[in-house]
């Protein structure tokens, strides 16, 4: 029995080396500060902005004036109002957009949004096709950025998404903030320096034409950027991260809209890990493939709050373990595991996090894994599987 036990323990530490490393090399290559690389020059390629919309009625032209300001001649902004309730159309027509409505009461999720307005593109299509969220607000500078980048390299490009925590919000709220900007800005930062490839993250993202026009896109999947990525990684058009670029929005200010966008985030997640992660490894080795590779182990990285939970757990049971005449080797490698987790969120809280967030207020970082621990037990008894818009409205999110 004992046997048994060292030898799981073994097993549990070693792969949890593997996302806890990986996550420490990002956050170390990301540390330098380098100068912003200047635009390309020559003409700008062609762009359509595709706003999916569902019920975004209350924000949608504070989207449309900031991206207004970017535009070109010719540029083109699409809204798809997606099985919307309100009136999002005819404030999306105010703002200068061209509308197309898509009303499907079985077939309902982003996805099938994008498509829709895609297969729309496809009457005149432009050369760069920009993807951004109606809650979202493109930052002076970035559209251009991205278009160049991805005309250029013949790439997807994923600008720096941010979420902002609201004004009023509480301590957890700005740890949420802080572990967004780990995910969002550390860690494609530092596989950047290295020349390898990002996730996409769901907003501020600008394709070639070829490679949004063939993209499996209706499909109700939960993390449907996600699963974006990994496909053009696969066909050999792996994204690319541009820094310069910035898209923001702001975390749903109340608690129920939280819980149900993290519980969306974090499920499709944890199913990607499952799904996907071990056949991009096989995948990346047999076909010499690196920048698959180099996402698969990406991918491998499950969200902050729970990597330090399982990093904690590992280290008690091992150290329990030890006490009751284990072999030390567990406790030894979950204690480098645990002291390399912690050397990461340091270093990435003083160079990305000490306006975000406190040092006491980041010494509550286990209490807010541990308060989403039934998230990830969900995720093993009633995996969410449905995309859910997010409520924003009503009471703080703590």
């Amino acid at each position: 029995m004992m046997l048994l036990l060292e030898v799981l323990l073994y097993l549990f530490t070693a792969v949890l080396l593997i996302p806890v490393a990986v996550l420490l090399l990002q956050v170390v290559c990301a540390l330098p500060r380098r100068p912003s690389d200047a635009l390309g020059t020559g003409p700008r390629p062609s762009v359509a902005v595709l706003i999916p919309a569902h019920d975004e009625a209350a924000g949608l032209l504070a989207t449309l004036w900031a991206l207004a300001a970017q535009l070109h001649a010719g540029d083109r902004v699409l809204v798809v109002a997606d099985n919307c309730s309100d009136d999002t159309a005819a404030v999306a027509r105010r703002g200068g957009a061209e509308v197309v409505e898509r009303y499907d009461a079985l077939l309902r999720g982003k996805g099938y949004a994008l498509d829709f307005g895609v297969r729309h593109l496809a009457l005149d299509p432009p050369d760069i096709v920009v993807i951004v969220d109606a809650d979202c607000i493109v930052l002076p500078g970035a559209l251009e950025r991205i278009v160049r980048l991805s005309g250029a390299t013949g790439r997807p490009v994923q600008a720096l998404y941010l979420m902002k925590t609201p004004p009023g919000a509480g301590r957890f709220a700005r740890i949420a903030e802080f572990a967004w900007v780990v995910r969002n800005l550390a860690r494609p930062l530092g596989f950047l320096r290295l020349g390898w490839p990002c996730q996409l993250t769901g907003s501020g993202m600008a394709f070639p034409w070829a490679h949004i026009a063939n993209a499996q896109l209706a499909t109700g999947h939960i993390v449907e950027d996600m699963q974006m990525g990994v496909d053009l990684a696969r066909a050999g058009a792996a994204p690319l991260f541009c820094p310069e670029a910035v898209v923001e929005s702001t975390f749903p200010a109340n608690r129920a809209g939280t819980d149900s966008q993290r519980k969306r985030w974090e499920h499709g997640h944890l199913g990607m890990i499952v799904s996907a992660v071990p056949r991009m490894l096989v995948e990346g080795v047999r076909q010499r493939r690196p920048e698959v590779l180099a996402l698969a182990l990406d991918l491998c990285v499950p969200p902050l709050a729970l990597l330090v939970m399982l990093a904690t757990a590992v280290f008690v049971v091992a150290g329990l373990a030890a006490l009751l005449g284990a072999a030390y080797g567990p406790l030894l490698l979950a204690a480098l595991a645990l002291v390399m987790l912690v050397l990461a969120v340091g270093l990435a809280w003083l160079r990305f996090g000490r306006d975000i967030v406190g040092f006491t207020t980041l010494l509550m970082a286990v209490g807010y894994a541990l308060r989403k621990l039934p998230l990830y037990a969900a995720f093993v008894v009633r995996r969410q599987v449905t995309w859910v818009r997010s409520k924003r409205d009503a009471e703080h999110a703590d």
